[in-house]
């Protein structure tokens, strides 16, 4: 039970602290190659990565469970839907925050995507999902944070902006998607097959409407490399590892704290300047992530009562 919760709690703060420095990356390679170009290179070497992972996993199990436990085929069946559902909603996620960040700050990027802590819990309403009173609270104080930090004086977004707003919704689905499949297939593998298919969809993309130069790519390897495999691969398997056994709602807060490291990670390595109001935005983001965590009155005793009756 103790490692369940260190697997839910622990390993998407990790991820949001990869996917908020991989902010002030993607933006550097911004400047030098479009979005299905960033992409398609990111999610090739994520895919790689991952590919090697479960070939180690594999051999790991082999050993272990002498190749006794073999896959089940309605396994692989939810392995290759869940994998596509993933990789398109992740695809079409990525390109719009990679377009964004063409001309929205890294910081200010981290928090327009967070508002996936808003859109979960109430599409998760229709989906029969509950979330107790305090999810609510969180979301009310990550919604006024998220105001503090994108809307200005004159009441105006920009373009970035609304390609970073859009986001959000993808990977709104991508949360949701994951936390169907997850309780399926392994995760790492899931993990694989979506950086395939996002990799396919976004080459794609790339040849279609992109010139993409290695040249260009050569001048942006560094940041490719660190969002390819730790943004990428890395990062988006916690987030899937964590999402098993548990409610989106909460793994969606903790996740959104990649908004604060975006900002503090533009302020550190991209002199990103914040104003008090943006600091202030940030402070309730925080509280509403650590009041997602706090418990429930009740909770627990409705739940050992539960199991007693089993």
């Amino acid at each position: 039970m103790k490692a369940n919760r260190i697997r839910q709690n622990v390993f998407p703060v990790l991820a949001a602290l990869i996917w908020g420095t991989a902010f002030v990356a993607q933006s550097v390679g911004a400047d030098y190659v479009e979005p299905f170009t960033f992409n398609t290179a990111r999610s090739a070497i994520a895919f790689l990565f991952l590919l090697v992972l479960c070939g180690v996993f594999s051999r790991l199990r082999r050993r272990d469970f002498s190749g006794e436990a073999q896959a089940r085929p309605a396994s692989r069946r939810d392995l290759m839907l869940g994998g596509v559902l993933c990789g398109v909603a992740l695809t079409v996620a990525t390109n719009l925050q990679q377009k964004g960040l063409e001309t929205t700050s890294s910081g200010k990027a981290g928090f327009i995507t967070a508002l996936y802590i808003v859109i979960v819990p109430v599409v998760g309403l229709f989906l029969k999902k509950k979330a107790p009173g305090t999810i609510w609270i969180s979301v009310v104080l990550a919604v006024a944070g998220l105001y503090c930090l994108c809307i200005n004086e004159g009441f105006s977004v920009t373009s970035g902006d609304v390609y970073v707003m859009l986001c959000a919704f993808c990977f709104s689905a991508h949360i949701l998607v994951i936390d169907h499949f997850t309780q399926k297939v392994d995760g790492v593998a899931l993990s694989c097959v979506q950086f395939f298919v996002a990799t396919v969809l976004s080459a794609v993309g790339m040849l279609v409407s992109e010139s993409p130069s290695w040249s260009a790519l050569l001048q942006c390897a560094g940041p490719i490399l660190y969002v390819g495999i730790f943004s990428s691969g890395v990062a988006y398997t916690l987030q899937i590892l964590a999402q098993k056994d548990s409610n989106p709602t909460v793994v969606s807060l903790l996740l959104s704290l990649e908004s604060v490291f975006a900002t503090l990670a533009g302020a550190l390595l991209l002199h990103d300047r914040m104003s008090g109001r943006e600091y202030f935005g940030c402070v309730l983001v925080l509280a509403a992530v650590i009041l997602a965590q706090l418990p429930v009155p009740g909770r627990k005793q409705a739940k050992a009562a539960a199991g007693e009756t089993h």
